[in-house]
C-alpha cells in the first residue's frame, strides 16, 4: 500500500493536479491561491512542488498531501481517492496481494449471501413479520436497510453457504459459523432479528441480531439481547458507524450528525425523519467513529438511552470528543427510555428534541446539581454534605477551566453560581487552584518529545497565528530574531521551544530536537513563503514590529479578561480589599492597552 501510494505521488505533479480545482499564482519558489475549504479574500493557500503538500494559513489550518486534497475537495475516503488517483496515475491498484483480493471477495460474497438468507427467512416469518410491525417499523425502511431473520436451530446458515460451494473455513472467517469444542461448526445467529451492517460504501460487512421475543424464556436468558458479528478483517466496529452509508450526505449537508446507541435508536428517527443520524454497532464510542464524522460535521448531538448506563455513556462521549474540535450538544429525552421510543410513540418529537438539545455544560449541571429549579442550601435537602457538594462543583470547574474563551468560563461559573448557591468568588479561585494543580503535575510529567500541536491553548488562537507569522519572518531573516528576546514570554510554550530550536540553529549549525519540532519547522518554512507573497520583502521590518506589538496586546488582552472574571466574583462576594486590588490590576492592564494602541 506504501508502495503504491509512493508510486502515485511521483507520476502525478501536486501543482498540475491542485491546479485542475483552483487558480495558482507563483509566489516564489512556491504557489498560493485563495483556500477552497473556507471563505477568504486574501490568498492564503500554498502548495511546494518541492515537498508535493499543500497548507492553508488561514482560519481552517488544513494541509496534507495531494491525497488529503482530494478527499477533502471531494468529501471521499482514503480508499475512494486512492482508486481515483491510481487510475489517473496509470497505476494498477493492487492493494492486496490476489490472494488476499480472493479472500476479501469471498468474506463480501458470503456476507452479502447471509443478507440474502435472512431476507428469504424473514419474508416467510409471520410472526417475526408482526413484531417488526409492533415496534413500529414500516415495511420500507425493512426493505431500505434490509433486515431479515436468523432462524431457529444451529445449522441453517452455514448448510446453505457449504451448499453454494464455500468452504467452512472461509465461512468461520466471515464470522457467521462457530466452532465448538468438539469440532462442530453451528451458526452465530440464530432467533434473532437481523441487522446487515454496511460499510461507507454499502457493502454488507456484518451483523446485528437481536433475540426475538417468541424465544422462549429459558434460551433467552442464555443468548443475550444482541450478538454482534466478530471482528474479521472487513469488519472493524470501532470504525463502522451503523447507517452512515446510508445519512453520509445528510449529515455533510445539515453540518450535524446526531448519534445514538443501537439499531433501533437509528431507524425509528430515521423512519420518523431525521435523516442525519448514525448509530454505533456494538461497541462504544471510538476515536475514529469521531474522525470519521468530524470530516462530515462540525456539530454533534448526543442522544443515548435515557437510564444511567445512557448518562454514563454521554460522559465518557464528551470526554472522547472534547479533542476533535465539535460544537457538541445533548438531547433530552423528557418521559421516553430511547430514541426509538420517542420516534415510534410520538412521532416527530426527535425532530422537537433535536432542537432544543442543549449545551454540554448544561448536561454536566443536571447530571452533578440536578434541575435549574435545585439550588440554593448547598443541596443538602438530599443528604449530600459540603464535602460532597465540593467534589461535584469541582468536576463541573475541570469541565469549565476546559473551555477556550474566557468570557465562555465566566458565563459558566455565573451560572454555576446560581444553580448550586455557592460564591462566584469561591467558584473562581477554586477553578484557579484547580488550573494550578493540573499545571504542576502536567509540568512533572511533561515529556521532551511533546508533539507541537498539543498546545494548552485554543487551536489555532491568536496567540499562536501571531507566534506563527513571527517565527515563519524569522527563517526568512534571521537577523530578526534578536529583535524577540524582551517579547519570548509573550509566545506560548511550544512556539518558545521553536525559538529556542532556531537560536541553536544560529549558533553552531545543528537543529536539535525530536520529530514534531521538525515537521514544525518545515511548516514554518512553507508558511514564510506565504508571508512573503502578502507582505513584500520591502515591507518584512514594519510587519515584524507590527506583529511583535500585536503578540504583547494580545498577552495583555488575555490578562484583562483573566482579571475580569475574578473582578465579577469579588464584587458579588463583597470583599472590598481584594475587590480593589483586582480593580486596580484590572484598569493598568487597561491603561497598559490602551497606551499600546497609542503608539
Amino acid at each position: 500500500m506504501d508502495s503504491t501510494t509512493q508510486q502515485i505521488k511521483e507520476k502525478l505533479d501536486i501543482v498540475d493536479f491542485i491546479r485542475s480545482y483552483i487558480q495558482l499564482l507563483p509566489a516564489g519558489k512556491n504557489f498560493r491561491a485563495l483556500c477552497p475549504f473556507h471563505k477568504e479574500k486574501t490568498p492564503s493557500f500554498i502548495v511546494s512542488p518541492d515537498r508535493q503538500t499543500w497548507h492553508c494559513f488561514g482560519s481552517c489550518g488544513e494541509g496534507g498531501d495531494i491525497f488529503k486534497f482530494l478527499m477533502k475537495h471531494e468529501n471521499l475516503e482514503f480508499y475512494e481517492a486512492l482508486k481515483i488517483l491510481a487510475e489517473k496515475a496509470g497505476i494498477e491498484l493492487r492493494r492486496l496481494s490476489p490472494a488476499d483480493q480472493k479472500q476479501f471477495g469471498i468474506l463480501y460474497d458470503l456476507n452479502n449471501l447471509a443478507k440474502d438468507f435472512f431476507k428469504k427467512q424473514l419474508a416467510e416469518a409471520p410472526k417475526v413479520i408482526d413484531y417488526i410491525k409492533e415496534r413500529g417499523l414500516k415495511k420500507e425502511i425493512v426493505e431500505e436497510f434490509e433486515l431479515g431473520v436468523a432462524p431457529h436451530g444451529f445449522e441453517n446458515l452455514g448448510i446453505h453457504l457449504m451448499n453454494l460451494g464455500f468452504d467452512v473455513k472461509d465461512i468461520e472467517r466471515a464470522g457467521l459459523i462457530i466452532k465448538n469444542d468438539r469440532g462442530r461448526y453451528f451458526d452465530r445467529f440464530h432467533d434473532r432479528l437481523m441487522f446487515p451492517i454496511h460499510n461507507s460504501f454499502g457493502k454488507v460487512v456484518g451483523f446485528s441480531g437481536r433475540v426475538l421475543p417468541m424465544t422462549d424464556d429459558q434460551q433467552q436468558t442464555t443468548m443475550g439481547k444482541y450478538v454482534n458479528s466478530p471482528e474479521t478483517p472487513i469488519f472493524n466496529k470501532s470504525k463502522i458507524l451503523y447507517g452512515f452509508h446510508k445519512t453520509k450526505h445528510d449529515i455533510k449537508e445539515s453540518g450535524t450528525a446526531v448519534l445514538v446507541e443501537g439499531q433501533l435508536d437509528f431507524l425509528m428517527p430515521y423512519q420518523d425523519g431525521v435523516r442525519n443520524i448514525v448509530a454505533m454497532s456494538g461497541t462504544a464510542l471510538t476515536p475514529d467513529h469521531l474522525r470519521t464524522l468530524r470530516r462530515f460535521a462540525e456539530n454533534l448531538v448526543f442522544s443515548f438511552d435515557n437510564d444511567d448506563a445512557g448518562v454514563k455513556a454521554t460522559e465518557r462521549a464528551l470526554d472522547l470528543s472534547n479533542s476533535f474540535d465539535f460544537n457538541v450538544r445533548i438531547l433530552s429525552l423528557g418521559d421516553f427510555k430511547d430514541p426509538g421510543e420517542a420516534a415510534a410513540k410520538s412521532p416527530g418529537a426527535m425532530k422537537k428534541f433535536v432542537e432544543k438539545s442543549v449545551p454540554a455544560m448544561e448536561f454536566y449541571f443536571r447530571r452533578y446539581l440536578g434541575d435549574a429549579d435545585q439550588r440554593g442550601s448547598s443541596n443538602a435537602a438530599d443528604g449530600r454534605g459540603i464535602a460532597e457538594l465540593k467534589k461535584r462543583l469541582r468536576i463541573i470547574l475541570g469541565k469549565i477551566r476546559l473551555l477556550a474563551s474566557p468570557i465562555e468560563q465566566s458565563h459558566w461559573v455565573g451560572r454555576l453560581a446560581e444553580r448550586s448557591g455557592v460564591n462566584e468568588r469561591a467558584l473562581v479561585e477554586e477553578m484557579d487552584r484547580l488550573k494550578t494543580v493540573n499545571s504542576l503535575h502536567s509540568e512533572s510529567g511533561k515529556r521532551t518529545n511533546q508533539p507541537i500541536n498539543q498546545s494548552t491553548e485554543q487551536p489555532n488562537s491568536r496567540r499562536e497565528m501571531l507566534a506563527e507569522r513571527l517565527l515563519s519572518l524569522i527563517l526568512l531573516r534571521e537577523d530578526l530574531l534578536s529583535r524577540t528576546k524582551e517579547y519570548e514570554e509573550y509566545f506560548p510554550p511550544d512556539y518558545r521551544r521553536i525559538l529556542t530550536t532556531i537560536r541553536t540553529v544560529q549558533s553552531d549549525g545543528t537543529a536539535r530536537g525530536d520529530k514534531s519540532l521538525r515537521e514544525a519547522l518545515d511548516t514554518l518554512s512553507l508558511r514564510s513563503s506565504f508571508e512573503l507573497g502578502r507582505v513584500g520583502e520591502e515591507n518584512i521590518d514594519e510587519e515584524f514590529n507590527n506583529l511583535l506589538y500585536e503578540i504583547r496586546r494580545e498577552h495583555l488582552r488575555r490578562e484583562r479578561e483573566r482579571l475580569l472574571i475574578s473582578v465579577k466574583a469579588l464584587e458579588r462576594s463583597g470583599d472590598s480589599e481584594e475587590f480593589r486590588e483586582a480593580l486596580r490590576r484590572f484598569d493598568e492592564i487597561s491603561k497598559l492597552m490602551h497606551n499600546t494602541s497609542n503608539r
